[in-house]
């Protein structure tokens, strides 16, 4: 099955598939953030916007917000839960803006779906096209180099009559620029159950090397990956939260 295939089956059940995530802490820690190292103006666009939970939030706080998703049924589902946003179904390695926004934000570690580093790079790239001057970037990654492939994260949601359970962890073989998201969703009611198994490709980098790559396009900071508190990443955990300020008008070339 595809990377893609399993959302697009499954896009009715993705917001089960994502329950346990805390939506409200994260994006009022990225407006934050957005607050102290951001222009003060408040148009947004979330890549990799799923359903569009965290543009909810945004849209509450009084962005003008707007999402992206290579999955046309995830951004059926994100326009009835925000009608007033506009949503388009293009890749963040290589999107456009009619205008240039002031905070791009892409959560749940989903910079790692580009492709390679080379896509990371075009993704980037587009990023700092499609911001204002002083314009943020945030986004959460993992270091290649931390990933334990022995670990794995479970929870399970009732719905209706079904139970789901879901299961995921990183994987990475310790070497070059792949790593992989195994995903687990079984479904069980009282009648049969049913299981799906999938692997998702991603780009694995470590923390050195993404700073190498962000460097010529922006300010970079880094924070520890901890949505109730703001503090500087110090260089031992394998999550951090980026954020990156763009301070050039003219894009370099790469």
């Amino acid at each position: 099955m595809s990377a893609n295939a399993l959302y697009t089956d499954l896009s009715g059940y993705y917001d089960l598939m994502c329950a346990d995530i805390d939506y409200p802490a994260q994006s009022h820690a990225i407006r934050r953030l957005h607050q102290i190292f951001g222009n003060a103006e408040k148009t947004h666009l979330d890549l990799a916007c799923g359903t569009g939970p965290h543009v909810r939030h945004f849209l509450d706080f009084g962005y003008q917000s707007s999402g992206l998703d290579i999955n046309q049924p995830m951004l059926d589902i994100a326009q009835v839960r925000c009608p007033e946003a506009h949503f388009s179904m293009q890749d963040m390695a290589d999107f456009t803006l009619a205008t240039p926004v002031d905070l791009i934000t892409c959560f749940l570690y989903s910079t790692h779906y580009n492709a390679s580093m080379d896509k990371l790079q075009e993704c980037i790239a587009s990023v700092h096209r499609a911001l204002n001057t002083g314009g943020v970037f945030c986004f959460n990654a993992v270091d290649k180099h931390t990933i334990d492939n022995r670990l794995f994260a479970q929870h399970s949601v009732q719905h209706a009559d079904d139970l789901f359970t879901f299961s995921s962890g990183w994987h990475y073989s310790g070497e070059g620029a792949q790593q992989s998201l195994k995903v687990s969703i079984a479904k069980t009611n009282a009648h049969d159950s049913q299981i799906w198994h999938d692997e998702h490709p991603m780009v694995a980098f470590s923390f050195t090397h993404l700073q190498d790559v962000l460097k010529p396009y922006f300010e970079v900071h880094i924070f520890e990956h901890d949505y109730e508190k703001i503090m500087p990443w110090e260089q031992c955990s394998g999550n951090a939260i980026f954020v990156c300020v763009k301070i050039e008008s003219v894009m370099p070339t790469i």
